[in-house]
């Protein structure tokens, strides 16, 4: 009814190269895992690779336990797909992964690729562009700060959105959009920060940090195959042209006085709103002390507060579509006669941001 599903069903762990017993119930659980797949209604599976220390070594031995794999998620209906995790025991790298998945030659064996594995081991991206996109099952995204501590804290506690980190994503989705994927991406973001908020505003985030980065593929490589909206360039910012106060009649003084202080002159008044500008050269602060529209409700919110601000930009018209094209909120509100709307979105923290 939501227009959701679930594509991803994960993760299956320390499957591969098992000596038996071990192998033999390794194949019970993933029965189960089966089971469980179906009730949900997703068809793909990941399996991460082995960290177990009873793992034995082997591509041909990790590529036939996956060729049976295979063969039992097929009378399913079902899909497998193989990750190198960056701490495996014996696979720690994609190109070993895929050349298990290549040994192992069956349809419902493919290979799931992870930023983070692959970047945080410096692994060099363009290997990926070789691979058949029909075996790259699905991709998952993450960045990270570049810290120099253990893989597997790192990973847990430090990922977060593509392009919010300091690892070479946009190399690493380059070269997978050169294979001609064009299935799901998917966030895989693990950090204390995500635990404790807002599931909207993670959302959100994530979905404009997908568009962001398609964009930046799109434009470097514009046969690419990934679905991204289509959008005006990044504007070029010029300057700030104001920022913009709100108070009431009783707390204004109070602010000018500051604003004097700091070697601000009053500049302007507007002719009919209760608007007045301070200026230091360049700098123009704007007080707002109407008693209506959008500064009076932020006022009864925040207080006095700086709640909006003018960025000068090479097209303003521009700036707004790729702005909303990125997930922000347009601002617009009732305008007096003789008033011009100037294009704007809602900013960080509930306030506007005109461009200009």
């Amino acid at each position: 009814d939501l227009g959701m599903e679930i594509t991803l069903f994960q993760p299956f762990r320390d499957f591969e190269g098992m000596p038996e017993p071990l192998r033999g119930r390794t194949f019970d659980r993933a029965e189960r895992k089966f089971d469980l797949m179906q009730e949900m209604g997703t068809d793909l599976v990941l399996v991460c690779s082995n960290v177990s220390p009873a793992a034995l070594g082997g591509l041909d031995r990790a590529a036939a336990d996956f060729h049976e794999l295979g063969e039992r998620a097929a009378k399913r209906g079902l899909r497998v797909g193989y990750e190198a995790l960056a701490w495996g025991r014996h696979i720690h790298d994609h190109r070993d992964a895929w050349e298990i998945v290549r040994r192992a030659d069956h349809p419902n064996i493919g290979l799931i690729l992870d930023s983070f594995h692959t970047l945080s081991r410096k692994i060099d991206v363009n290997s990926i562009r070789s691979i058949p996109k029909e075996k790259i099952f699905i991709i998952q995204l993450a960045d990270a700060p570049l810290i120099d501590m253990d893989l597997l804290y790192w990973s847990r506690h430090f990922r977060n959105m593509p392009g919010e980190g300091d690892l070479p994503v946009l190399d690493f989705m380059k070269a997978v959009a050169a294979t001609g994927y064009d299935g799901y991406l998917s966030l895989e973001i693990f950090n204390d920060q995500f635990r404790g908020g807002s599931p909207n505003a993670i959302a959100v985030d994530g979905r404009r940090s997908l568009i962001y980065l398609g964009d930046q593929v799109k434009r470097q490589q514009p046969e690419s195959a990934l679905p991204v909206p289509a959008m005006p360039p990044r504007a070029a910012v010029e300057g700030i042209a104001f920022i913009e106060f709100t108070a009431d009649e009783d707390e204004a003084p109070e602010l000018e006085a500051l604003f004097a202080s700091l070697g601000f002159r009053k500049a302007a008044k507007h002719k009919t709103k209760r608007v007045t500008v301070f200026r230091q050269g360049a700098i123009n602060l704007v007080v707002n002390t109407e008693q209506k529209g959008f500064a009076s409700a932020s006022y009864a919110v925040h207080g006095t507060s700086a709640y909006a601000a003018g960025l000068m930009v090479d097209d303003a018209e521009a700036a707004l579509q790729r702005a909303t094209a990125l997930g922000a909120e347009r601002f617009a509100q009732s305008l007096d006669a003789g008033e011009i709307e100037m294009p704007a979105v809602r900013g960080v923290g509930g306030g506007v941001l005109y461009f200009l």
